[in-house]
């Protein structure tokens, strides 16, 4: 990513550490999801030599953590621009990235050599805990706590050595809550509902909540060093989303308990607050886009030309949060959200889609964004403007994602008409929903949209590359 370096802070040269392994697993979690997309429609796909839950382990990691990767990474590129000083203890942090990298190496592989193992503690200590989305062995689990936590301090004694914006201030306040929530998922218990209750305090209140902070925290970054925009307005909205998304968020997280054995009244609860989060991150885009666009036309109209749009494809890529943020966790997300619809979606091939428009439209369309700031930084481009590939690249994922979102929504659709609606939610009529005709062709379309989303990560990773080599450094 970094052609012909010259940036000043060392933090920000780490920072495109982080964003190139970030590339290289956003990469790996595509590769998987098409073998499990494949292994899907054909069972017999790599049979006995490479697993479907290997493989569909592996593609979620591989998502949460090039995520992780991508938030820490831009968070320790504009801690140096915010605050107007070095990150404190980046030989420490350097140290960390190096631990960290070292370790998911070694977890991918054995994900993929040794895919599984006996159930008992040794499995749990080094092959895996067994809990999804958060599969790391015990020893992996230990080493991320103890990474997030250094992470931490690092953000921390910046922010307190040098000038704390508002926006440096929610940054602060959201690694709490991060490293936090990540330690409640560390433990077990006997009984599986209070298990799950507690894992969904990291599953749900790190995405829906800790997640939307900080890819807030970033957007308003961007958009400050993009357009210009009003400093105020985005840490108003800043704040109004850390209200609302720890206030709604766990709440919301509600609608995770409907069917564990926990009271009845999250139902209403679940039902009602998780619809509110995407909400604070569209209104800063809306009242920002407003003013921008205001303050463009006055500025025409008194002779001093149009706005300059600092980075073009980074712009292009924040807005896609806007539309995906959403469509993804608004719109598809209360789509199957109330109780009443629940009972016949929850664990059908509607979930899948929200997931897959959700994870994508609310934070890699941000992140994305962020490595093209990166590159205009890492290459001291004064207006980084779109090419062929960046242009191609964002047409082909936004299309793959949305295309998968659709196709695995009809897939859900006919699921629940057939296993649920029909066929009363036996074992049975699992297995017959799998061979219903809009089933099958709405996952026949996922695999066609996975590899049109392959083929535009391919043409960001060569945009991504080349953009420094080719691009007017204007002045």
């Amino acid at each position: 990513m970094a052609i012909g370096s010259t940036l000043k802070w060392e933090g920000q040269q780490l920072a495109t550490w982080y964003f190139t392994v970030a590339m290289v697993l956003f990469g790996a979690q595509l590769l998987m999801g098409l073998i499990a997309a494949t292994q899907f429609l054909y069972p017999s796909f790599l049979f006995e030599i490479f697993d479907f839950s290997t493989a569909r382990m592996v593609h979620i990691n591989a998502l949460v953590v090039w995520m992780v990767y991508a938030m820490v990474g831009a968070a320790y590129w504009l801690l140096p621009d915010e605050t107007g000083v070095e990150i404190v203890g980046i030989k420490l942090a350097k140290l960390g990235f190096m631990v960290l990298t070292a370790a998911v190496t070694v977890v991918v592989l054995v994900y993929i050599l040794v895919q599984y193992g006996p159930a008992d503690m040794m499995t749990i200590w080094f092959i895996g805990e067994g809990r999804e989305y958060i599969e790391a062995p015990r020893w992996a689990d230990i080493g991320i706590a103890v990474v997030l936590v250094g992470f931490l301090l690092h953000v921390f004694l910046t922010a307190i050595k040098g000038e704390r914006t508002g926006i440096v201030t929610v940054l602060m306040a959201d690694m709490i809550a991060l490293v936090g929530l990540y330690l409640c998922g560390m433990g077990f218990t006997d009984s599986i509902s209070m298990d799950q209750f507690w894992w969904w305090w990291v599953i749900h209140l790190w995405v829906e909540a800790t997640w939307e902070v900080l890819v807030g925290v970033f957007a308003a970054y961007g958009l400050i060093r993009i357009i210009g925009a009003n400093r105020q307005v985005v840490e108003m909205w800043l704040w109004i989303e850390v209200a609302m998304l720890f206030g709604s968020g766990i709440l919301g997280m509600g609608h995770h308990y409907f069917w564990i054995g926990t009271p009845e009244y999250w139902w209403e609860i679940g039902a009602l607050f998780s619809a509110l989060e995407p909400l604070p991150l569209v209104a800063m885009f809306i009242h920002v886009t407003y003013d921008w666009g205001k303050q463009s036309g006055i500025a025409k109209g008194e002779g001093e030309g149009r706005q300059v749009i600092a980075n073009t494809p980074a712009l292009a890529w924040f807005f896609s949060n806007a539309f995906g943020n959403f469509l993804g966790a608004g719109v598809w997300g209360f789509f199957h959200t109330l109780p009443q619809v629940n009972i016949y979606t929850h664990g059908t091939q509607f979930t899948s889609a929200h997931g897959h428009l959700a994870f994508f439209g609310a934070y890699a369309t941000i992140l994305i964004g962020v490595f093209y700031l990166a590159v205009q930084g890492t290459n001291n481009i004064t207006r980084l403007r779109a090419t062929f590939d960046s242009k191609m690249a964002i047409i082909l994922i936004n299309v793959g994602v949305f295309g998968m979102t659709v196709a695995l929504t009809i897939s859900g659709y006919g699921q629940v008409l057939v296993e649920r609606a029909q066929l009363g939610a036996t074992w049975e009529a699992f297995f017959v929903s799998q061979d219903a005709l809009w089933f099958v062709q709405g996952l026949g379309w996922r695999l066609v949209m996975g590899v049109v989303t392959l083929v535009g990560f391919i043409y960001l990773a060569k945009d991504l590359l080349s953009t420094g080599k080719y691009a007017i450094h204007e002045r």
